[in-house]
């Protein structure tokens, strides 16, 4: 018989623990960070952090009855899922120009090539194998997962996802609004998915990272916050714009070029030439914020966690905030570097929100930008992405995403 303790949880607290404010433990992280605690907490393995939160039912709790209705949902993580969803039903698309082959192998036929950015729906997973249809081709064949970037709100529905470039672009420098981007919608990124019959945002990473994101939204989740995940894949063309009209207002503001100057950075801190990680799908722009209300959805034959309600901590700086006001170090690190940051000395300014932000984020092997709060790399992707040849040169404005069906072996 299946396991339903975590959806016991839920149903607790949907009928009896509704409250106007919920109790957050706040992690407190000295500005010396990076100690024994932490690294504890990253060599853990990924089952354990979602156990973590299977582990909190009470003896009361347990005894709550499920109806027969009920329990014909499942929770995909529970069962030994990797994601909250799984990717069946999702949508992916092209990382780079790829094989479309007609079976789950290297040296099978190639049936077509898929072009940078063509999206699909994953129909199903083996090994390092995905089954898909492109809609677009008529046709199903099996691509090879880790070339290809991932939709995260389909996998992971509970992080909140707000893309402010899609609709009115927050970015500014020292709080001065950059000339035709600052309230600009920069790129289009939300469509209707059909996994959650709702318009939706487009998240996608690379595959090889979506791991990591969905284990830090666990740690959240277990101490009642939620991942606000802002941006993900950014493409090249929008990147370029940005880049443009930022780099004017530095070399004709004083103040701002103070401000991106400040404590030894330069603009390509704050903002890159291309090719930039975020267009190679291997970086987030994340903030932090705590479960104010929520509620069980479903999707075929598998229930989740949606988050209804939430309140943003206030951090350092308003996101997208490209100054050194937004820094969370004295002075640049080695942004390719994994452990670099592990010595660096955290500013006063840094709040601690922010720190409790990194603890999750960091745990499960996601790397902080020193120059501003909420941009985390997966620098193991991004050496992937950068050996593959990842561009971001594609627009990325459809989903292809359906209800996942249930698998014979669940």
């Amino acid at each position: 018989m299946k396991k339903f303790g975590l959806f016991m949880i839920l149903i607790v607290c949907l009928s009896g623990c509704q409250r106007s404010e919920v109790e957050v433990e706040k992690v407190s992280i000295p500005h010396n960070f990076i100690n024994e605690s932490i690294t504890s907490i990253m060599e853990e393995s990924t089952n354990q952090y979602a156990q973590e939160v299977v582990d909190e039912v009470t003896e009361e709790e347990k005894e709550v009855e499920v109806t027969s209705e009920e329990e014909s949902y499942l929770f995909y993580l529970e069962e030994g899922g990797r994601f909250e969803l799984p990717v069946r039903g999702a949508t992916g698309y092209a990382a780079v120009g790829m094989s479309l082959h007609r079976e789950a192998d290297a040296g099978s036929t190639v049936i077509q090539t898929l072009n940078p950015g063509e999206g699909f729906t994953i129909l199903e997973e083996v090994g390092e194998w995905w089954q898909v249809e492109v809609n677009d081709l008529g046709m199903t064949g099996w691509l090879q997962k880790r070339f290809t970037l991932i939709n995260l709100p389909d996998i992971i529905p509970s992080i909140i996802y707000n893309n402010t470039n899609t609709y009115a672009s927050l970015f500014r420098s020292s709080r001065v609004e950059i000339p035709n981007i600052t309230g600009v919608a920069l790129y289009e990124g939300k469509d209707f998915n059909g996994r959650f019959e709702r318009e939706e945002f487009i998240m996608p990473v690379l595959y090889g990272m979506a791991v990591k994101v969905n284990d830090a939204q666990q740690l959240a989740l277990a101490d009642g916050n939620t991942l606000i995940i802002y941006e993900a894949f950014r493409p090249h063309d929008a990147h370029e714009v940005v880049y443009h009209h930022l780099s004017n207002l530095v070399s004709t503001n004083p103040y701002v070029h103070a401000g991106v100057t400040a404590k030894t950075f330069t603009m390509g801190w704050f903002l890159a030439p291309s090719p930039y990680n975020h267009q190679r799908g291997t970086a987030i722009d994340v903030s932090l914020g705590s479960v104010d209300e929520w509620e069980i959805q479903t999707t075929g034959p598998y229930a989740f966690k949606h988050i209804t309600a939430y309140t943003e901590y206030i951090m350092q700086t308003p996101m997208h905030e490209l100054s050194a006001q937004s820094a969370l170090f004295y002075g640049p690190v080695n942004a390719h570097s994994t452990t670099a940051w592990h010595g660096a000395n955290f500013l006063d300014i840094v709040t601690a929100e922010t720190m409790q932000l990194i603890g999750y984020v960091t745990a499960t092997g996601l790397t902080p930008l020193a120059s501003e709060w909420w941009h985390f790399n997966d620098i193991e992707s991004t050496d992937f992405a950068i050996e593959i040849g990842v561009l971001g040169r594609f627009q990325i404005d459809r989903s292809h995403s359906v209800p996942p069906v249930l698998n014979v072996d669940e």
